[in-house]
C-alpha cells in the first residue's frame, strides 16, 4: 500500500541509519548555532567543549507552575514562548548564572522584542487563547504585560480566561527558574547530565506530560499504597488489564497473595467454549455495565425547585 503522501517520506538504504542518527545528535547539541552550516568535525568537537560544561553545570530547569507550585508545563527545545519563538531560540547558555528569579532568558531571533521566555499555552489550531478584551494572544506585545496593539483596545494587558487542567486559571502560573542544587535541595527530579540544547525542565518521559498526570512531586504526587496495591479488574485500565496474567503469575510463583476479583477476572477474559467473537465482547460489555452498577455512589438527592413550576413554550417561559 502506497502512502498517502510518498513526498513526505524519505527512504534510506540499510547501512545510512547510522549517519541519520548521527545528524539527531548533532541537531539536538548545535540547534541553530551553526547558522544554517554544519561545522567540520574540528568546529564541532571544540564547540562541544565549549559549551559542554556550561550546559551541565549551570542548566536551567524551566517549568509554568501554578499558585500551589505544581509544574504544570515542563519547557523544553520545542516549547513555544508567547512571542511565538521556540525555547531553543531563546538565551539557553550561562557561564555564570544569575542570582535573580525568574532568570531572564531574551529572544535571540532579531527583530524579536521578546526580554524573557515566557510560556503560553495554545488553543485548539494551535494559537494563544483569546484575551478579555477579545483580541487573540498574537495581537498582543512580546513584552510583558503584554499590552494589545489594537490602536482602540483598553487592554492593558494580556489576561486570558483559560483554565489549565490542574483547575486554575492561566493568569495563577508564572514560570520558575531553577538550578540543579536547588532542585536536588528540594528532592526534585533532575534527569540525566546531557549538553543537549535547551533541555531546560525536561528531565525524561514523564515530564513530557502535565502536572495534573504526572506522579512525582512535580506534579500530583506519588499515589497512595491503597491505589497501588488495589486489585485490577474489568473497570481498569486495558493495559493493566492485557498484563494481568503476567501479574497473576509473578505472585504464584513468588507465593504472594492473589485477590479473588483478579481470579474472576482472568477467568472472564478466557474465550468460552462455542462463544463467538461478537457473544464474547457483548458478555464483557454486559459484566463491565454489572459491574459499574454495583460500585456506583449513592444515588443523587432528588432536585426540588422552583425548575418544576415552569413551562417553556416557544421561546417564551410560561409558569405553571
Amino acid at each position: 500500500m502506497e502512502p498517502k503522501f510518498p513526498a513526505e517520506i524519505i527512504r534510506v538504504g540499510a547501512g545510512a541509519q547510522q549517519h541519520v542518527d548521527a545528524y539527531l545528535e548533532y541537531h539536538r547539541i548545535v540547534r541553530d548555532d551553526d547558522g544554517g552550516t554544519p561545522f567540520s568535525e574540528a568546529d564541532f568537537e571544540r564547540y562541544k567543549r565549549r559549551v559542554g560544561p556550561m550546559r551541565i553545570k549551570n542548566r536551567i530547569y524551566l517549568s509554568w507552575a501554578n499558585s500551589k507550585g505544581m509544574e504544570c508545563k515542563q519547557i523544553g527545545p520545542e516549547t513555544k514562548c508567547f512571542c511565538g519563538h521556540l525555547y531553543h531560540q531563546h538565551q539557553v547558555d550561562f557561564r555564570t548564572l544569575p542570582s535573580e528569579r525568574p532568570i531572564q532568558q531574551p529572544c535571540e531571533i532579531r527583530g524579536c522584542g521578546c526580554l524573557t521566555y515566557t510560556y503560553c499555552p495554545t488553543a485548539m489550531g494551535g494559537s494563544h487563547p483569546k484575551c478579555t478584551c477579545k483580541h487573540s494572544g498574537e495581537q498582543h506585545s512580546t513584552r510583558k504585560p503584554f499590552k494589545c496593539k489594537q490602536v482602540s483596545c483598553k487592554c492593558f494587558g494580556y489576561k486570558s480566561a483559560y483554565n489549565c487542567g490542574c483547575g486554575e486559571p492561566m493568569y495563577n502560573h508564572s514560570m520558575q527558574s531553577e538550578s540543579k542544587e536547588e532542585r536536588i535541595a528540594k528532592g526534585k527530579p533532575i534527569g540525566q547530565e546531557v549538553i543537549y540544547k535547551a533541555m531546560g525542565g525536561l528531565t525524561g518521559f514523564s515530564s513530557l506530560m502535565d502536572g495534573y498526570m504526572r506522579y512525582d512531586n512535580t506534579g500530583i504526587g506519588a499515589l497512595p499504597e491503597e491505589v497501588l496495591n488495589s486489585p485490577i479488574t474489568m473497570n481498569d485500565h486495558p493495559f493493566l488489564r492485557g498484563n494481568l496474567a503476567s501479574v497473576v503469575a509473578h505472585r504464584r510463583a513468588n507465593k504472594m497473595p492473589i485477590d479473588e476479583r483478579e481470579i474472576r477476572e482472568l477467568e472472564s477474559q478466557q474465550r468460552r467454549p462455542g462463544e463467538s467473537e461478537l457473544d464474547y465482547y457483548e458478555r464483557r460489555y454486559q459484566e463491565r455495565q454489572k459491574q459499574s452498577k454495583i460500585y456506583k455512589g449513592p444515588k443523587k438527592p432528588a432536585i426540588s425547585n422552583e425548575r418544576s413550576n415552569f413551562s417553556i413554550t416557544g421561546s417564551s417561559v410560561k409558569r405553571r
